[in-house]
């Protein structure tokens, strides 16, 4: 059958505006179906108080684009880099509008194939294809991207849960909460959010969930606990009537007087039950995947809680064949552990994506170059993308570069690979290659971050218990890592000392003469 398209993409937020960048670019046969009127409608109702917690320092002392990407979580990628969020907001935490604005003008600057106010109504695979269905009649397409992101509100299995107030429903108006008693379910970035503008009126606020905080300052996951959204802590530990709880909610119950009283079984306090009285309870538990608009026998499968769709290490559903995910749905491959979840972390994933497809479906193999089989070459190519590379320093230990050594002497150096997929295509298949990442050192769950015993600089045989971010390289053959080196941390995160390029260059000459007596590593 002949398909409208080759790629429908579902969704015009970043991650679909990202892609179409480059489908355009490369004349790919596609569409985006978008059910609202303009490009980056998620951001019109969310975050719900109107400040992003992504980053967006324009000010980061370098000319560098590619440096300065580090510190800017909200453009997208262009080649040129032409289209930049510094251009829409100088504040470090922008406005929400910023981002809407932004979005809109890049899908009009580079002339993006989007066909707005198209609400998909349920989406079949009929033999090799996807069916769209809508008011019009529908589209069909051979690949289909769907880059929907979480958009369906999660409420935890709580007796009596329906007598509390959802965070995409409730006012966001400190005025309306004078005098009150507010329960807030959820210890994420969206209940502190809440609870940080309710801190002023409110009489009292408790919020409650069964796991400790996580702060992202110490797991390095942006979506735990960000320093913008914590002021309420101080009013808990100076005794300022708030709390956090570390309970289970048992159950919800409406009083006559309208107030409602909540039974927790706390998992501290010996396991203690108590029941305490609210005049008002916000539910702030989170979002997942909404699969409703896929005919039965197309689901997806779901996983991670059936809070994502399962993907395979090319962003693939595992049992839906040519159906792909994209954005914050790409999280699932490294949950909680990087920022696939967020724009300056997808959007590399996506760079990804379009290189994969095309060495997949359209004969361009990926991106490469080739550089000798020699120490100093190989250090100073290293050298250069550990120093600028902006993928590796947002996607660390998700993201890496391979080396791979060919039969003729010569080394092809890929860019920006995600790990699993260099595995399977290289170290899996017996390449012999080195990968390099940027990655954080493992640290005691208990330790205090601030109050880490940094390793001295010159100490470079400790560099692998380096806690900071610093680079790592792996030498792989035939299918079994071989080697390591660490290079060691550094305060501002510039590797070009002797004690950072030195040890690198004897490592790698170390390992390429380890070989020098064999047909080149064969």
């Amino acid at each position: 059958m002949h398909c409208d398209y080759e790629y429908v993409i579902l969704g015009a937020g970043p991650a679909g505006l990202q892609l179409a960048y480059y489908f355009e670019r490369d004349k790919r046969n596609y569409v985006i179906l978008e059910q609202s009127d303009a490009a980056g409608a998620f951001f019109n109702k969310y975050p719900r108080h109107r400040q992003l917690i992504s980053i967006n320092k324009v000010y980061a002392g370098t000319d560098d684009p590619e440096l300065r990407l580090r510190h800017d979580w909200n453009s997208l990628l262009t080649d040129d880099q032409s289209h930049l969020f510094r251009d829409y907001s100088v504040e470090y935490f922008p406005p929400a509008q910023a981002i809407v604005d932004y979005l809109k003008d890049f899908a009009k600057k580079f002339n993006l194939n989007i066909q707005y106010n198209t609400k998909v109504d349920q989406i079949r695979r009929e033999e090799d294809h996807y069916h769209l269905q809508s008011e019009d009649g529908g589209t069909t397409c051979e690949r289909l991207i769907v880059a929907t992101g979480v958009s369906q509100t999660y409420r935890p299995d709580i007796p009596g849960i329906e007598l509390t107030e959802d965070y995409d429903v409730v006012s966001v108006d400190p005025s309306d909460f004078i005098d009150q008693r507010v329960l807030i379910i959820g210890k994420g970035n969206s209940a502190f959010e809440t609870a940080d503008n309710l801190v002023p009126t409110a009489a009292m606020i408790h919020m409650v969930s069964p796991f400790p905080i996580d702060f992202a300052w110490k797991t390095h996951f942006v979506g735990d606990l960000r320093a913008v959204n914590n002021n309420i802590l101080d009013t808990y530990q100076l005794k300022s009537q708030n709390a956090i709880l570390d309970a289970e909610t048992r159950k919800i119950r409406k009083q006559e007087d309208g107030s409602y009283a909540v039974e927790f079984a706390y998992k501290h306090a010996e396991g203690e039950v108590e029941e305490l009285v609210y005049d008002r309870i916000i539910c702030c538990t989170g979002f997942r995947f909404d699969a409703s608009i896929f005919e039965s026998s197309s689901r997806p499968e779901l996983t991670i809680f059936d809070k994502f769709p399962n993907l395979t290490c090319e962003w693939e559903s595992i049992n839906q064949p040519g159906m792909y995910f994209i954005g914050t749905l790409m999280q699932m491959r490294d949950y909680k552990k990087t920022t696939s979840g967020f724009i300056h972390g997808f959007r590399y994933n996506v760079e990804a994506f379009a290189k994969l497809l095309g060495a997949k479906h359209h004969d361009t193999p990926w991106p490469s170059t080739s550089i000798t089989l020699a120490a100093d070459a190989m250090a100073e190519k290293l050298l250069a993308r550990i120093n600028g590379s902006s993928a590796l320093w947002q996607q660390q230990s998700f993201l890496g570069d391979v080396l791979v050594v060919e039969a003729d002497g010569t080394v092809t150096y890929y860019e920006g690979m995600p790990i699993a997929y260099l595995q399977k295509h290289f170290v899996d298949n017996d390449a012999r290659c080195f990968v390099l990442t940027l990655e954080f050192g493992t640290m005691d769950p208990d330790e205090d971050p601030f109050r880490v015993n940094r390793i001295r600089r010159d100490n470079v045989e400790k560099a692998a218990s380096s806690t900071f971010l610093h680079p790592a390289i792996r030498e792989y053959e035939n299918g079994a890592k071989v080697s390591e080196h660490h290079i060691i941390e550094d305060l501002e995160a510039v590797w070009r000392e002797p004690e950072h390029v030195e040890p690198l260059r004897k490592y790698l000459q170390a390992r390429i003469e380890s070989t020098a007596n064999r047909v080149p590593w064969e």
